[in-house]
């Protein structure tokens, strides 16, 4: 392990982390937003909607990543429409995991018990009341555990933007292995990097996710 190797490729690296890292959580954002969406109107039984989100929900949960971000960015060329790399790495990361999001965020929905609903109404609470005061708090509480999984994956994911040309932590390991054949530095400041990007969710999540289960529970 040649420590001067390490120290003459961290800029590099922290280049491309703070790349990965912003192409990242622009997509979780909007995955984020896809899957509430999605998971309100699954749950709903909105018409035509419904159906038009389980066609996407199977689609992209059954793709992977890198098939979808080809597409996105060598397919739609070919019909005009032109996009950056960073885009592309952001929308497709923000549909795949808009398709994990949204069954999360049902599954939440779905889980609160049919009695406590029945028991609100027949308290007098308006549907936006019961909504609002009711279900969401309880559903987002039971949506927690699975949410902070697919952060995690997502980040995880970004590991093949390289695939697309964008200089991300992958990307630029990959480059510097080539042009310099120092594997073992290349590779351990690869690890370094994505442990730095994905500890700190975790972490977190497991502090919320207590947090939130002991209110709800009290345990």
């Amino acid at each position: 392990m040649d420590f001067e190797v390490i120290v003459s490729y961290l800029p590099l690296y922290i280049k491309a982390f703070m790349l990965t890292i912003k192409i990242g959580w622009i997509g979780i954002a909007l995955s984020l937003g896809i899957g509430v969406f999605c998971a309100f109107v699954l749950h709903f039984r909105i018409p035509v909607l419904s159906a038009i989100v389980k066609v996407y929900v199977e689609l992209f949960r059954n793709t992977p990543l890198l098939v979808q971000l080809f597409f996105v960015y060598f397919g739609l060329p070919k019909i005009g429409i032109s996009i950056s790399a960073e885009a592309c790495g952001a929308i497709g990361l923000g549909l795949l995991g808009g398709s994990y999001m949204t069954e999360s965020f049902r599954s939440g929905l779905d889980a609160v018990p049919v009695s406590q609903t029945e028991s609100a109404l027949a308290l007098g609470m308006r549907k936006g009341q019961l909504f609002s005061n009711v279900i969401l708090p309880q559903a987002v509480t039971l949506s927690v555990p699975a949410v902070v999984a697919n952060l995690i994956f997502l980040l995880k994911e970004t590991s093949v933007f390289s695939a697309i040309s964008l200089m991300d932590l992958m990307f630029t390991a990959k480059d510097l292995i080539g042009l310099y054949y120092n594997t073992t530095e290349c590779l351990f400041m690869l690890v370094i990097f994505y442990v730095v990007m994905l500890l700190p969710v975790s972490i977190l999540g497991t502090v919320i996710e207590k947090k939130t289960r002991f209110k709800m529970f009290g345990d």
